[in-house]
Parts: structure tokens; C-alpha cells; sequence
């Protein structure tokens, strides 16, 4: 199977942000998975690939699951957060992933 090509450029912006939690660091721990905030309108090909292509490992499998933004009130006027998108990248056994930013 060949692999689809995206644009790098748009690959770069697929990923937000990290998600560094409780539950994403359990998660991590039990199955070898990383936690990313990503575009709303991101498919899991494209996740992959950004995966893959910025941190330079092999992604096993993503699942996603889209967040609804609570309603909040300020005062008189009710406002919404905005919704997310939250990606669980699996990598493959062997690989990891380094977040923090410190070199070894």
C-alpha cells in the first residue's frame, strides 16, 4: 500500500498541542500512547503522518475523540468554550517519544 503525500506545511499545523494530564500521562504509561490536541478538521492519515514526520517514530494506530465545549456563564452573558479534537497516538513497541524538550 503507498503512502498518501500531504502537504508538510500543513502537516506541521495538524498537531495544536500536546496534552500533558493525568490521564494522558496514564494513558502513556499503560499503552504506549501520546495525547495531542489537534485541528478540528484533521483526519487520522494526516495525525499519522505529523506523528511520524515531526518526532521521527513509527505510529501504530489513532484514535480520535471530539470534546464538545462546556457552557459557561461570565455574569449576565453565557459563553461556550471552544470544542477539541483530541487525538491517542499508539506508537509501535520500542518507540518513544520525547516531550519535554530536554536533551539526554
Amino acid at each position: 500500500m503507498s503512502t498518501p503525500k500531504f502537504d508538510e506545511g500543513r502537516l506541521m499545523a495538524v498537531l495544536v498541542e500536546p496534552i500533558v494530564s493525568e490521564k494522558a500521562t496514564m494513558v502513556a504509561e499503560k499503552s504506549n500512547a501520546v495525547t495531542f490536541k489537534v485541528l478540528q478538521n484533521a483526519t487520522k492519515p494526516e495525525i499519522k503522518a505529523a506523528v511520524e514526520l515531526m518526532f521521527k517514530v513509527e505510529v501504530k494506530g489513532v484514535s480520535v475523540v471530539n470534546i464538545k465545549g462546556k457552557t459557561k456563564r461570565f455574569g449576565r452573558s453565557v459563553g461556550r468554550r471552544d470544542h477539541v479534537r483530541k487525538a491517542y497516538v499508539t506508537l509501535k513497541d520500542g518507540q518513544e517519544l520525547n516531550l519535554s524538550g530536554e536533551v539526554a
